[in-house]
């Protein structure tokens, strides 16, 4: 299968997640991603449990290669610029100033290559009063009003994955491809700027427009009692979620499923307006009956019904489903140090091609013979192995 960025060359010198995620976006599509690492640690998210592979570092580094270069000594210096000049893509998530520092700056290397594309990923942005403050997920769902949708005031504590990580690492990925885009038309690459912040400002786009429209502050039960999502236990202990939406269609095929063709002559549950202000009520009455039936059954009763559900797995029952196979989600590398990795593939298919094929993240500079040795030989140096 050819890939849509077979060609492309990008260099990332990203750490924990918001570069390697923007990296690994580019390298899915099949750009040629090299990961530029410290010596001897590298990207400090391969120690987070222990060794240099964790299950962290291997989410967001599949599909590329691993070089070991310290920019503070002249000779890895003069390395890494051979590097930018063949490059199209540079990516950096340091903290604003300390790319400059590095000698990594955006000004020096596209004077290096006009050509390049580069992206600079930061937590408040570039500039500003707190352009120098620490960024991590949760200060920055905090901080765009995100993370107050997610926690319930009843428990709080912050739930769910790293979000804002990731979402950051694919927006910056999508400003890489429109500057690709442009740069086809005019030769020229661009500077590529996103900060956590305004990425997943953006993403809450929903919970600012109804601000802006009608002055309304959502909660985290706003649009959930809206479009009428319901997650409910069942008598097996297993859960089941329903997001029922408008269509009246829907809401009969649950009184049907239920056994109960008649509950929405019920007042409180008769018109979308009354559901909405009456959830609570619905919710106890949904309640108690999916208590009586295990999941499996409620799928059956509801799939026969068409109302839109789908049983709340785990990670481990996600990838048994059948339509999950049928997809090939799951697919496999050999190990670098021997068995099968496995990964969840790319949902982006190409022409009805589904993007089956995938290495594995790379051990620290494991492409150094390969990629370095050969610019060191051509500029009068020893070999990576040797130093």
């Amino acid at each position: 299968m050819q890939k849509v960025l077979s060609g492309i060359k990008v260099l990332e010198q990203g750490t924990f997640i918001t570069g390697p995620a923007a990296g690994m976006f580019l390298a899915d599509l099949g750009a040629e991603v090299v990961k530029i690492e410290q010596p001897g640690a590298g990207d400090p998210f391969r120690a987070f449990r222990g060794g240099l592979y964790s299950p962290h570092f291997q989410t967001y580094n599949r599909n590329k290669r691993s070089v070991t270069l310290n920019p503070k000594l002249p000779e890895d210096a003069a390395v890494f610029d051979e590097l930018v000049k063949d490059a199209d893509v540079y990516i950096q998530n340091f903290r604003p100033g300390a790319a400059e520092r590095l000698g990594a700056g955006e000004s020096r290397l596209r004077a290096l290559n006009p050509r390049l594309v580069y992206c600079a990923i930061s937590g408040f942005g570039q500039t500003g009063p707190a352009a120098g403050r620490p960024a991590y997920d949760t200060v920055a769902q905090a901080a765009s009003a995100f993370l107050k949708l997610l926690v319930n005031p009843a428990n709080p504590r912050v739930v769910g994955p790293a979000l804002a990580d990731a979402m950051t690492g694919f927006y910056a990925a999508y400003g890489v491809l429109g500057a690709l885009v442009e740069r086809g038309r005019t030769g020229r690459g661009r500077a590529v700027e996103v900060s956590m912040l305004e990425a997943m400002c953006h993403f809450n786009l929903d919970a600012f427009t109804h601000y802006f429209s009608e002055s309304e502050v959502m909660g985290p039960f706003s649009r959930p009692s809206v479009s009428q999502s319901y997650v409910l236990e069942c008598a097996d202990g297993l859960w089941i979620a329903l997001h029922m939406s408008s269509p009246e269609k829907f809401w009969q095929g649950l009184a049907n499923a239920i056994e109960r063709p008649r509950l929405f002559a019920d007042p409180r549950f008769a018109t979308r307006e009354a559901r909405i202000a009456h959830q609570e009520d619905l919710i106890a009455l949904l309640g108690d009956v999916f208590r009586q039936q295990t999941r499996a059954t409620w799928c059956a009763r509801l799939e026969a019904e068409d109302v839109p559900h789908a049983p709340m797995y785990d990670t481990r029952e996600a990838m048994e489903d059948p339509q999950a196979r049928h997809l090939q989600l799951q697919v496999s590398a050999p190990h670098p140090e021997g068995g099968e990795w496995h990964t969840i593939r790319s949902p982006v298919s190409f022409d009805g091609e589904r993007s089956l094929e995938v290495t594995a993240p790379p051990m620290l500079g494991a492409d150094n013979a390969a990629i370095v040795d050969p610019i060191r030989q051509r500029l009068g140096q020893p070999p990576n192995a040797a130093r």
